[in-house]
């Protein structure tokens, strides 16, 4: 337990419990200090901190970002992060130290705003050249349908230019490497459309296709717009892992402390990590006594009890007393950073996979350009005509543009996601309904994730009202989880703490005091003298009367038990993989009737186990929320993390639940397998329509125009279909 006193803010979220916040080093003069917030949950959570933060006298600026959980601080020459810990600490939020260097720089929307942008030019041109092909349309000839015409012309080319950047950029990429993608014959359709307009323009002929090229270029920026907003431009969890390595540390060399940077630690240094700091290497514990919090690697709620010789590692943090270690691996061979080259790897793996579109793609590019070809070459070999077997032609490439297959996809993903946006969940990948609907093995953590990862006191009623002030008075100096939870069941209970003298916290084992002359503990079952049993107790004793044990159980979350029997029931799979101890797990998967389960993972463990269940063919879903759970987030087919999660957790997940409830995870997996029916249905829409256009298109019936315009009516078909799952 620590003695360190963090009371609960009223501007905290209810459930906003607080570990133990950690030291961070000294930042350079005028450099930004950033701090990972993982326990705000709202706007009053954003607001509380901010107030907090800007009412030092030295911090010139703080803004929080409630979606990467993240406070980036402007402040005074001289101040530390370190000084500001404690100051979110007594507003109830957890704290962690994020080193600036190593954090990618947040993306702004400018890929959204561009894709926006060009949209609206390609739409207002449009619109514009559209008014003046009326006057076409209506009549006019000679003079006034050449000047129409050239109007049209001046407005339509810069427009194309800037609209269909995309389209231009993406096939040139293509055809330089020597292959194909749908932009390649969506360029084709655009210059062909353009050329043949220019020719008949210079001609003076009657007819000129200007807005059917606009019309195309708008109807597929409306495509790759809906397929940008349906996922989320995710930083590299392997890079969110790599900021929480501590970038400073203290080194002790004949007994003198040496401040140094990380990366000038070597194997045998002597390391003094002060209570509230991350461990910067691994190694073991050559003196000192405290407890640990390894939650962030091993999942673990409660604290480790730490002594000499004790293994730690990079991430772990310390809690109570200050601790000496003898560093056995540092830098880029420490377990904090093995696990973000874990985590790269799994991401690469997942970055292979195939959408539905990308495999139409393959077939359908190759068939337009050879369908195309042919039908130039068969009516200038008929015809002889060089203009009517252009605008043929053209009027093929428009009306099997892939302008239905391009919006197949994201028209579905974006109905699906606004779906599922209402009941919680927020879709980050543009291929992770996709993916979900062939999920039918789930794996679940336990802490955080199935629990809320809080100790909730069970047998409050079993105490006397003396015995319950008197623990109250001593669980209150401590910021221990267990202190933090008899001291808030005790307050909602009404009891009041008694007058107890001389508190004071022995680091690692508890809290001890004097009460009318008796000697009060609150702590290990051994240092009250008591037998530990397997289920999670702290120990209370007055004087010479016989221990009595305060037993805490770590509450389920919302929904845990209907998303288990909800998934079950839909013939999925479902594991329990945890790194908590082994009395604990099985607890719960007893409660929660999970048949198979694993405790004491590590992270290496469970990235190991979804490979295994990968490579055996089964579609696996991962649900976790912990550092410990990164790597299987990354190396799942899909994965699915609580907002409450930590940054680099939530950025290897596809799928981030907004809410406390577990429950709309089972109605994900159904909404995926509709949508992936949708998409399905969306493509079999555009083939029928492709069967029938494309005949009168070769046939000479339709000319670029009447293309376009069919084209269109096929992507607000595709359109209206995705949105029946709204």
């Amino acid at each position: 337990m620590t003695a360190q006193m963090r009371p609960p803010s009223a501007a905290a979220c209810p459930g906003c419990l607080v570990a133990p916040a950690e030291a961070v080093r000294e930042v350079p003069k005028d450099a930004r200090i950033a701090l990972s917030l993982p326990t705000i949950h709202c706007q009053a959570c954003i607001s509380a901190v901010e107030r907090g933060l800007n009412a030092h006298p030295d911090v010139k600026d703080a803004r929080v970002n409630l979606t990467l959980k993240r406070a980036m601080i402007e402040a005074d020459d001289g101040l530390s992060a370190a000084d500001l810990i404690p100051v979110l600490a007594k507003l109830g939020y957890e704290a962690h130290e994020l080193d600036p260097g190593a954090l990618s720089a947040t993306q702004s929307d400018k890929e959204g705003r561009e894709l926006l942008i060009r949209l609206a030019v390609a739409g207002f041109a449009s619109m514009n050249v559209m008014l003046l092909s009326v006057s076409v349309w209506s009549g006019a000839s000679d003079a006034t349908r050449d000047m129409f015409h050239w109007i049209s012309a001046i407005i339509t080319l810069p427009a194309i230019a800037y609209a269909a950047q995309p389209f231009f950029r993406n096939a040139w990429e293509a055809l330089s490497v020597r292959r194909l993608n749908m932009d390649v014959p969506i360029v084709l359709a655009i210059v062909l459309a353009l050329a043949t307009s220019l020719w008949e323009t210079t001609l003076s002929g009657e007819h000129a296709y200007f807005d059917a090229a606009l019309a195309l270029t708008f109807f597929l920026l409306a495509g790759r717009y809906l397929d940008y907003r349906t996922r989320a431009i995710a930083r590299s969890a392997a890079q969110e892992l790599a900021a929480l390595e501590v970038p400073r540390a203290m080194r002790v060399i004949d007994g003198v402390e040496q401040e140094v940077a990380v990366s000038e630690l070597a194997i045998g240094d002597l390391v003094l990590v002060r209570p509230g700091g991350r461990m910067p290497v691994d190694g073991a514990v050559v003196d000192g006594c405290s407890e640990l919090d390894r939650s962030l690697l091993t999942g673990e709620t409660l604290p480790v009890f730490a002594e000499p010789g004790l293994a730690v590692s990079a991430g772990e943090v310390n809690l109570t007393g200050p601790l000496t270690i003898r560093a056995s691996a540092v830098g880029e061979d420490t377990s904090l950073h093995r696990m973000a080259d874990l985590v790269a790897i799994a991401e690469s793996g997942r970055s292979r996979y195939t959408s539905l579109a990308d495999a139409a793609a393959k077939l359908y590019a190759p068939g337009v350009h050879i369908l195309a070809g042919l039908s130039f070459i068969g009516w200038y070999l008929w015809s002889g005509d060089m203009r009517v077997a252009l605008n043929i032609a053209a009027a093929v490439l428009i009306i099997t543009c892939p302008c239905a297959l391009g919006l197949a996809v994201p028209a579905v993903t974006t109905a699906a996601s606004g779906r599922l946006f209402k009941k919680g969940m927020l879709i980050k990948h543009a291929t992770a309904l996709e993916r979900l609907a062939q999920v039918d093995t789930v794996v679940f953590d336990k802490t955080g994730t199935l629990t809320v990862g809080t100790p909730e006191l069970t047998n409050l009623g079993d105490f006397s009202r003396r015995d319950l002030e008197i623990a109250l008075a001593l669980a209150i100096a401590s910021a221990h989880p267990l202190s933090v939870s008899l001291t808030r069941a005790g307050q909602e209970a009404g009891i009041k703490p008694a007058d107890v003298q001389d508190v004071s916290e022995v680091p690692g084992y508890g809290v001890q005091g004097l009460w009318h002359g008796q000697p009060v503990r609150l702590g290990r079952a051994g240092w009250v003298g008591a037998d530990q049993g397997e289920q999670t107790t702290v120990w209370f004793s007055v004087g010479a009367s016989a221990p009595q044990a305060f037993l805490f159980t770590d509450a389920l979350r919302p929904g845990a038990e209907e998303v288990v029997r909800a998934l079950r029931d839909a013939g999925k799979d479902v594991l329990l993989i945890s790194g908590d101890a082994t009395g604990p797990v099985r607890r719960l998967a007893e409660r929660l009737h999970i048949e198979t389960w694993e405790a004491e993972a590590l992270p290496e463990d469970k990235a190991a186990r979804i490979s295994a269940l990968g490579k055996a063919g089964r579609k696996v879903l991962m649900v976790g929320d912990g550092l410990n759970d990164t790597a299987a987030l990354a190396a799942a087919d899909v994965s699915i993390s609580p907002a409450s999660a930590l940054d680099a957790a939530r950025v290897a997940s596809d799928i981030v639940l907004l809410g406390q409830d577990l429950a709309p995870i089972a109605e994900a997996c159904d909404v995926a397998e509709k949508a992936t029916k949708r998409i399905r249905e969306n493509f079999r829409i555009a083939t029928v329509y492709n069967l029938i256009a494309v005949p009168l298109a070769v046939a000479g019936l339709a000319t670029p125009l009447i293309a376009a315009l069919a084209m269109s009516a096929s992507s607000i078909t595709v359109s209206l279909n995705a949105l029946r799952l709204r």
